[in-house]
């Protein structure tokens, strides 16, 4: 299938946008580096693979063979028609087969927002081995579930609920060319150096293709109606996870943070004061930093 890329990358960065087919579906993958050792980069809503862009340098300077898709629903990836085809079993399948067709022998999975919801599932029921787990600005599932039965977190997470309306949301959001979309980035951003008007467009113009805004509500919708479609219920994560945390998220409380070790003894927690939810793209020299020490 050929696809019009959501992002076109500065031809010295050493990134491609390629198309992959995996689990049934067409992902737009941008892709970076080489060998054997992959980091598989999953962004959120109402994001895309351009999310990673302060990230993949850092990644190929590493080592890493990089590769970061526009989830299913997203940019020029594969559009399912269905609610239930947005359900976490889906999407972890979307990973598997993401890492079979890569080829690598040895993957790092760095993840935020609904790609980190995406990635906790994942790791927690091993679908495959993974070398390191990163989690940025998302809890533990089993924290998350805690943290919801307190007015705390379920007043922050409104949005949730009025995305389960048909139709409603995508006519709102599309307004203006996508202008709550933009919206979404500046306006809980503590710092707007890193969303210029013109990464602010990449964002709005994926969104604004015809299916892309119910795709993208689809996961919410799919999260209430099938949530069920995945066990992590109690399980240990052994996989040596690092969670970086922009501690001004508007969406999540900061307690959010607290109780992981419970269930993943392997865990080390970065709290970045001062910084918002789109925490890498927002502070993107103090998360890579981090990313630098702790992947040596």
């Amino acid at each position: 299938m050929m696809i019009t890329p959501s992002w076109n990358p500065d031809p010295e960065s050493g990134i491609t946008i390629r198309s992959v087919e995996a689990n049934d579906q067409t992902f737009e993958v941008a892709q970076a580096g080489e060998g054997k050792k992959l980091a598989l980069c999953l962004h959120g809503f109402p994001e895309l693979h351009y999310s990673w862009r302060f990230q993949i340098p850092l990644l190929i300077e590493q080592g890493y063979r990089v590769w970061a898709p526009n989830m299913r629903g997203y940019g020029g990836s594969s559009k399912p028609s269905s609610v239930r085809e947005y359900a976490l079993d889906h999407l972890c399948a979307d990973v598997a087969s993401l890492i079979d067709a890569s080829g690598a022998e040895e993957v790092t999975l760095i993840a935020h927002d609904w790609g980190a919801i995406v990635a906790w599932a994942f790791a927690i029921q091993k679908i495959r081995p993974l070398k390191r787990l990163v989690i940025m600005n998302v809890p533990h599932p089993m924290v998350g579930r805690r943290e919801i039965r307190h007015w705390r977190q379920l007043r922050r997470s409104w949005y949730i609920f009025f995305f389960q309306i048909p139709w409603l949301p995508e006519f709102l959001i599309s307004r203006g060319n996508g202008k709550a979309i933009k919206d979404a980035f500046s306006n809980m951003a503590c710092d707007q150096s890193n969303f210029p008007d013109k990464a602010l467009e990449v964002f709005a113009r994926a969104a604004i293709r015809p299916g892309s805004l119910t795709a993208m509500i689809n996961y919410y919708r799919a999260l209430l109606r099938y949530g069920d479609t995945v066990d992590v219920e109690d399980k240990v994560l052994d996989t040596p996870t690092l969670m970086i945390w922009g501690e001004e998220d508007s969406a999540l409380n900061i307690k959010c943070t607290e109780g992981t070790e419970q269930w993943v003894p392997n865990f080390e927690l970065h709290r970045l004061a001062g910084v918002s939810h789109w925490v890498q793209q927002e502070a993107p020299e103090r998360v890579n930093a981090i990313l630098r020490d702790w992947l040596a």
